[in-house]
């Protein structure tokens, strides 16, 4: 199982990327990532920090379908490629209904077959093909200007088995958010086997975004947790995957909620051992990547914190 860094805060300038970017280019950790962000956008980011001399593998986990039509997500990605020299793993995902609903009117009838239509617009263009496709939500008639670029690898993100079962027909791998190893092992992997097998194609890879945070004297585990998470704990996709994870999450207590979330290990606390065992479960659940999550971190004790903990965690699995 490999190792990988997201950036724990939505960055206001590029040159905010370079530390992690640097930890990337500079430990044995797999690839940079990065959420959407409505302040600087992970695309330009990346490529900023590659023009500042930091060109290392980078993956966004995940960008928000309304935002782009899939040709020019496809345009950005290898734009990204070419611009890093490595190749890409590039996430996307609907949103929320509520997202939805502000920027193209309504609510995807259907996230799934949204999904499917928009992933399959963008490898084919990324494939090289002209595509003619007349979908229920993207449409695109053309292809790229070829030129050679790095490996793209297409993500989707994936909370629930519907999506999942998407995936692995689909995705070359399913980026999840805050999934215990538990509900990986017993849920989502089943699904992605089944989608890829009704598909006639290989089982994509799981990469699991997972908050974590080293135990200090000064942090209570439930406030990290809440402080990484708060938003996710009330959106409604986030409530119902927890319960099926079997946390029983409150949408109307996040504290408690989040108490909830350190107890069934959807939020990763302890000393460096403790973490150690805890990680490997992802790994005994198939997992591929994990990214390494000190967003609460960062978000109550900041940069020197957050990077503190990154670099113990990585020493520690490259042993």
């Amino acid at each position: 199982m490999k190792y990988s860094v997201l950036v724990p805060f939505l960055p206001r300038r590029p040159e905010q990327l370079l530390p992690y970017a640097a930890l990337v280019d500079w430990t044995a950790a797999e690839r940079l990532w990065q959420g959407q962000s409505m302040l600087v956008d992970p695309f330009q980011g990346f490529a900023a920090a590659a023009g500042s001399g930091f060109r290392v593998p980078v993956g966004l986990g995940v960008t928000l379908m309304p935002l782009r039509h899939p040709y020019e997500a496809a345009h950005q990605v290898r734009s990204l490629a070419m611009a890093t020299g490595h190749p890409v793993v590039a996430g996307f995902g609907p949103g929320g209904a509520s997202f939805q609903r502000s920027l193209v009117g309504a609510p995807y009838a259907s996230p799934l077959t949204a999904a499917r239509e928009y992933l399959g617009i963008v490898r084919g263009l990324l494939n090289g093909e002209t595509v003619q496709v007349e979908g229920d939500y993207f449409s695109c008639h053309g292809g790229l200007s070829p030129s050679p670029a790095p490996a793209v690898e297409l993500g989707l993100g994936v909370l629930r088995p519907g999506m999942a079962r998407v995936a692995g027909a689909v995705a070359d791998c399913a980026i999840t958010w805050l999934t215990p190893a538990s509900y990986l092992r017993d849920t989502v992997l089943p699904a992605l086997r089944e989608g890829a097998a009704a598909a006639g194609r290989p089982t994509p890879r799981i990469v699991a975004m997972v908050p974590l945070a080293l135990r200090r004297p000064d942090r209570d585990p439930a406030e990290v947790a809440l402080a990484s998470n708060a938003p996710h704990l009330a959106a409604p996709h986030y409530i119902d995957m927890l319960r099926r994870a079997g946390i029983a999450v409150d949408d109307s207590d996040t504290t408690l909620s989040a108490e909830r979330l350190v107890e069934g290990r959807g939020f990763l606390h302890g000393d460096i051992g403790e973490l150690l065992e805890q990680l490997a479960e992802f790994r005994e659940a198939g997992v591929d990547e994990v990214v390494l999550n000190t967003t609460g971190v960062f978000n109550l004790h900041g940069h020197h914190a957050a990077m503190a903990d990154l670099k113990t965690i990585l020493a520690a699995v490259a042993q």
